[in-house]
């Protein structure tokens, strides 16, 4: 199954890198329960692909990084706080030599840090790795549906399905592959985690 999985990495004590408080800003349009629809507005990442064949592999080693980058790792050497989510990007490759495309692969993941909100495309710091490239995320809108519980494929599998077939019912059809969006550190007790599926919309 192909899909994006979100995360949130709220770090203590590390550094100069604060808590996490920024998250790409958006407008929620329409509710209904755990379902809402946003119009998120554009916002940078940092991003870098690793090829590992498990998720959480991969995720640790494009945490790890892409938390050197904003830690100091980058052309103006000064720490970058940490911002929410860090996403996981299930086949797809960043083509380094490319930087405004990406090409399909099935052995890897991209990885991203969302920038605080202060920065742009000229402003953000230059990542001093080379397999690290900043992009922009365009403007969209997004259906999410909100949960708690453990991060288990099962239930992101029974939530992503709730989402869809609301969607199919509220005559929204899919403008991309869900997003699995964990906002806590594994620490979190799990019936306090909060968790989302996303899918944006096709215009």
């Amino acid at each position: 199954m192909k899909y994006i999985i979100s995360t949130m990495f709220l770090l203590l004590n590390l550094g100069s890198v604060c808590m996490a408080i920024d998250e790409p800003a958006y407008k929620v349009i329409k509710s209904d329960g755990a379902i809402e629809i946003r119009e998120y507005q554009p916002y940078i990442v940092a991003e870098t692909f690793i090829g590992a064949s498990v998720m959480d592999d991969a995720s640790n080693a494009g945490f790890k990084k892409l938390f050197k980058y904003i830690s100091g790792n980058n052309s103006s050497n000064t720490g970058i706080s940490m911002t929410a989510p860090v996403t996981t990007t299930r086949s797809e490759k960043i083509e380094m030599t490319a930087p405004v495309t990406t090409t399909r692969s099935s052995d890897g993941y991209a990885i991203a840090f969302v920038m605080p909100l202060k920065f742009t495309l000229a402003t953000t710091p230059q990542p001093n790795d080379s397999t690290i490239r900043i992009r922009e995320i365009p403007s969209r809108t997004v259906a999410v549906i909100r949960f708690s519980g453990r991060w288990t494929e099962s239930s992101m599998s029974e939530h992503e399905q709730e989402l869809i077939q609301w969607m199919k019912s509220n005559g929204y059809a899919a403008g991309s592959i869900p997003v699995i969006a964990r906002y806590d550190p594994p620490f979190m007790p799990w019936f306090l985690r909060r968790n989302e599926i996303q899918i944006e919309i096709k215009k």
